[in-house]
């Protein structure tokens, strides 16, 4: 039998030299600890001129970060951001549902609500519904081409700040969402489609206990995504004089004409709203995705041993 192990050598039958796999060892990744060094240094060195730049001013920083008013403008925020998200997913999913109807007149109005809305700016549409009144002075319910009414309003007391704020974010984040859910119901095999109805399953049924589970796992990310962009997307609102975090923040430096430190205030609650944000869309998307997960192990370690099998050296007998 010939010698197998880390120093064999060719045999007299003109073997081929083999190598055991356990004592494979890969290459120095002398390049990467280089880019590692540069990138870890170019931050510290980021952080140091930040840290000690005085035109930062973080004693303002630290004095106004968790003043009342700053507070105040955070919970509006957050309240936007839930609320509107909210709303737009809820809307967002019936026009998914509709545009993927086989009713022509449902398909296209979502089609319609989406071209429109993702087609605008937000900000835009943010100051048109602010300055509704000027195009409608009064909202009413009427019988249409007919001079009865059954209700009426002044709209100035309807379109508040608030109201205009919710809708415009609303409305807009449905647009999209509508997109990302559709994304995720096509992604569902159209086979579970299938079973669903050769069970005789109604297909809001059918929405409810089958294709929306399986689709959550291509809609969760993106839909985070859009969480995040929302948070940031609620600064816009202080054009139309919401006091959000960003119209607090603007309101005290009027004031002070500290305008860096208190941005790096807001930017600073942004950023940890963010950061929580994201751990917890990471968490979501282990919770979907686990699966698949367990669908990806089970099949890197097939191919791990089949790898390892192809690589082992065989044995030969001398005969």
């Amino acid at each position: 039998m010939s010698a197998v192990g880390p120093n064999a050598r060719p045999t007299d039958q003109g073997d081929v030299p083999q190598r055991d796999v356990a004592f494979a060892r890969s290459a120095p990744a002398y390049g990467r600890w280089v880019s590692w060094i540069v990138v870890l240094t170019l931050a510290a060195n980021g952080l140091w001129l930040v840290a000690t730049n005085p035109n930062f001013e973080w004693h303002v920083v630290l004095q106004w970060f968790t003043e009342g008013s700053v507070l105040k403008g955070l919970q509006v925020t957050l309240g936007l951001t839930v609320v509107s998200m909210v709303l737009g997913t809820l809307l967002g999913l019936l026009l998914a549902v509709w545009r993927l109807s086989e009713n022509k007149l449902l398909s296209g109005v979502s089609a319609l609500y989406i071209w429109f809305f993702r087609g605008t700016p937000l900000l835009v549409q943010l100051i048109f519904w602010y300055n509704l009144s000027t195009l409608f002075p009064t909202l009413s319910i009427t019988v249409p081409w007919t001079d009865i009414t059954f209700a009426s309003w002044n709209t100035n007391d309807l379109i508040t700040p608030l109201t205009a704020a919710i809708a415009g974010l609303a409305l807009n984040e449905a647009a999209y969402m509508a997109e990302i859910i559709r994304a995720g119901l096509l992604s569902v095999d159209h086979g579970q489609v299938e079973t669903t109805q050769a069970f005789g399953m109604s297909r809001s049924r059918a929405l409810r206990r089958i294709i929306i589970p399986q689709a959550m796992r291509a809609i969760i990310p993106p839909t985070g995504n859009q969480l995040i962009s929302m948070i940031k997307a609620t600064s816009l609102v202080s054009v139309i004089a919401m006091g959000d975090l960003l119209y607090s923040v603007q309101a005290v430096y009027n004031r002070t004409f500290e305008i860096i430190p208190m941005l790096m205030v807001a930017v600073i609650w942004y950023l940890l709203i963010t950061s929580i944000l994201n751990v917890g869309q990471s968490a979501i998307e282990r919770y979907y995705a686990r699966g698949s997960k367990r669908t990806v192990v089970v099949n890197k370690r097939r191919a791990s041993s089949d790898t390892a099998l192809a690589a082992a050296p065989r044995l030969k007998e001398d005969v």
